[in-house]
């Protein structure tokens, strides 16, 4: 392990009970088992975590995340004033930071099942490497297409010009996969996970899918299920 490992250094899984696209997908089975036991045991297999701390409206996930983890995991109860699905994502996190000590955290969703113990452990590393340059660190996706606003005008190309599309110049999309963050930046920029002077950390299609929608659930399952047949082969 790293010395930036050795850190003290939390993880942040915020879960509601309900869904407005999905309902229940917190607990729904993916690939035999609930699906925020995914991300968790992945947070658990990393090794880097001191605690787990899940901030959930739902009795039913906090008690099974305590019978499956122990004593690693956390539950924060989340007030009613929270609860919600126009909450800000930043106020759920206020409200953990503001009864942890810790300063360091690491902040993911039960909707991003398919992460990998090392893609975590690498972004960790990264945003530890890079601190004394940037506040924080996040996920994105890299786009090379060709991208037009509400009005058709092109955002990151010119019009006519029929460049090869890995020829252009990148842009790149926040993909809510994770977060690296101290208690003193976030609370210095209002309360954003976001610093001023974040990085940019990309990760790979399959890993950054994040399930919002029926569609993408059952393309969740499609990838789990291909991964899964993939590993049999390797052991036969």
């Amino acid at each position: 392990m790293t010395s930036a490992l050795k850190k003290n250094i939390t993880a942040l899984l915020p879960m509601k009970a309900n869904s407005e696209r999905v309902m229940g997908k917190n607990l729904r089975v993916l690939g035999e088992k609930p699906l925020f036991y995914h991300i968790g045991d992945t947070l658990f297999r990393a090794g880097i975590f001191s605690n787990l701390i899940i901030n959930t409206d739902s009795k039913e996930i906090g008690d099974m995340a305590c019978k499956r983890y122990k004593d690693w995991v956390i539950i924060h109860d989340r007030p009613s004033k929270l609860c919600g699905d126009f909450v800000s994502m930043n106020k759920i996190i206020e409200h953990d930071l503001v009864i942890c000590d810790g300063e360091y955290y690491f902040q993911t969703h039960s909707t991003n099942p398919l992460l990998k113990k090392d893609t975590i452990i690498k972004a960790v590393e990264s945003y530890f490497a890079n601190i004394n340059q940037h506040d924080s660190l996040y996920s994105v996706n890299k786009i090379q297409s060709r991208l037009f606003d509400a009005e058709y005008s092109p955002l990151n190309h010119r019009s006519g010009e029929l460049i090869r599309t890995q020829d252009m110049n990148p842009v790149y999309e926040e993909n809510s996969n994770l977060y690296v963050f101290s208690k003193t930046s976030f609370l210095a920029n209002d309360s954003n996970r976001i610093g001023t002077k974040p990085l940019y950390f990309q990760t790979n299609k399959i890993e950054s899918v994040d399930i919002d929608d029926e569609d993408d659930f059952i393309i969740a399952e499609a990838i789990f299920e291909k991964l899964r047949l993939n590993e049999f082969k390797k052991q036969t």
